[in-house]
C-alpha cells in the first residue's frame, strides 16, 4: 500500500531530480506532496516533454512544471469504477486518495489489465560497419557487440518486446549471418523476425524500400540498433496516433557551452557581454514512428538518410512532428559510449 512513497516528492524538488524518479520509479508518474502526504500535483512524462519544449532548465522546481489538477480516485471506488475513469480520461495512472486528500496507493491501467500485444511493427536497424568502435567490429557487426553479457541489439528487442511489440524486421549488410544466426526467427524471444537485407547500403531511410510492400499497414518504428534506453514507446505510439502526422522524430535536448564572452551589440556599440552562454538544441534520438504511406513513398534501392527523407516530407506539407526523450538514452557510437555503456548496465 505505502509503494507509493517511492515516486513521491515535495514540490520544491528540482526537475532534474523529479525526472530521475520518473525514470526509476517504474511507474511512469511521481506524486508531488506536502508534508502531511497530501496530493499537491503530479508529474507525468507529457508535464516533462512540455517543459523540455518551453526549456525551462531542470533546476526548476517541480511545483512550477506539475499538473495542479490531476484526476484521482477515492479511496471507496470499485475496480470498474477506476477502469472507468481510465477509460474515459485516457490515464494510465489514478492516485487514490483519502477524504482530505491525504495519498493512500496508487492505481495503474498495467495492473488492472492484462498486457496486450502491440500489432505495430519495429523495424531494427543493423546494417552499419561501427567503423568508430574499430577494432572491436572487426569481426562482428556493432550492434553484435556484447553489453554486459547479451548484444546491444538483443538488449533492444528485448526492451520492446517486454512492453508487447512482436513483429519485428532486421536490416542487414555487414556479417549478416552472425545476427541471422543469433535470432533465428525471434521465436526464443516469443517474437516473429523478418530480415530485409541490403546488397549495397541505402542509408537510414533507404532500407524501408526493401520491406515487403502491403505488409505494413500500422504506423512503424525504426529504430537504429546501436541505442539503449528506456523510452516509453507505448507513449511514443500514442502520441504519433494523437498527432496524425506523416512520421514522429524523437529528439533529445543537447547542451553546447560557448567557453568564451559572447558579444552582442548593436552596430559599433555593445549592449551586452554572456560570459560562456549555454545553447541547447534539440538533436536526433535516432528513433522514429513512420505512417504506412511514408513507407510506401520511398523508393525501392534508392539511397537516402532519414533527415532528407523526413525533410521532403516537410517540404511536400506533412507534418513531422517531435517527440522530447527525457529518459535514459544512449547511442552507443564511440568508444568511450561503449564503455560507459558497461558501466551503466550493471546498475
Amino acid at each position: 500500500m505505502n509503494q507509493w512513497k517511492r515516486i513521491a516528492v515535495p514540490k520544491d524538488t528540482p526537475l532534474e531530480t523529479a525526472i530521475a524518479t520518473l525514470d526509476e520509479g517504474g511507474q511512469r508518474i511521481v506524486l508531488v506532496v506536502d508534508d502531511d502526504e497530501r496530493l499537491q500535483g503530479t508529474l507525468t512524462d507529457g508535464d516533462v516533454r512540455r517543459a523540455l519544449l518551453r526549456h525551462q532548465p531542470l533546476t526548476t522546481p517541480v511545483g512550477e512544471v506539475m499538473c495542479i489538477r490531476p484526476q484521482v480516485a477515492q479511496l471507496q471506488w470499485s475496480r470498474e469504477k477506476i477502469l472507468s475513469v481510465m477509460e474515459s480520461t485516457r490515464l494510465l495512472h489514478l492516485p487514490v486518495v483519502d477524504a482530505v486528500g491525504r495519498v493512500v496507493g496508487l492505481e495503474t491501467l498495467h495492473e488492472l489489465l492484462d498486457k496486450k500485444p502491440i500489432d505495430n511493427p519495429v523495424f531494427l536497424m543493423a546494417g552499419g560497419f561501427g567503423k568508430r568502435l574499430y577494432p572491436l567490429t572487426q569481426d562482428c557487426p556493432k550492434p553484435m557487440l556484447k553489453v554486459g553479457d547479451k548484444p546491444i541489439l538483443e538488449l533492444i528487442l528485448q526492451s520492446l518486446a517486454d512492453v508487447g511489440f512482436h513483429r519485428f524486421y532486421i536490416s542487414t549488410h555487414y556479417l549478416p549471418e552472425m545476427i541471422r544466426d543469433y535470432f533465428g526467427d525471434g521465436s526464443r524471444w516469443g517474437v516473429s523476425i523478418q530480415y530485409v537485407h541490403e546488397d549495397v547500403p541505402l542509408g537510414t531511410g533507404g532500407a524501408l524500400g526493401l520491406l515487403p510492400r502491403g505488409e505494413v499497414g500500422l504506423p512503424m518504428i525504426l529504430m537504429n540498433g546501436d541505442l539503449l534506453t528506456r523510452v516509453d514507446y507505448r507513449s511514443l505510439l500514442e502520441f504519433h496516433q494523437r498527432h496524425q502526422g506523416a512520421a514522429t522524430l524523437c529528439v533529445r535536448e543537447y547542451e553546447s557551452q560557448v567557453p568564451y564572452g559572447v558579444i552582442q551589440s548593436e552596430g559599433h556599440r555593445i549592449t551586452q557581454i554572456v560570459e560562456k552562454p549555454v545553447q541547447r538544441f534539440f538533436i536526433s534520438a535516432g528513433i522514429y514512428v513512420l505512417s504506412p504511406e511514408l513507407i510506401g513513398r520511398v523508393v525501392p534501392g534508392e539511397r537516402i538518410d532519414m533527415p532528407t527523407l523526413l525533410e521532403q516530407e516537410i517540404v511536400a506539407g506533412r507534418d513531422v512532428n517531435m517527440f522530447p526523450v527525457h529518459e535514459y538514452w544512449l547511442d552507443i557510437g564511440r568508444m568511450d559510449d561503449f564503455h560507459r555503456a558497461q558501466e551503466e548496465v550493471r546498475l
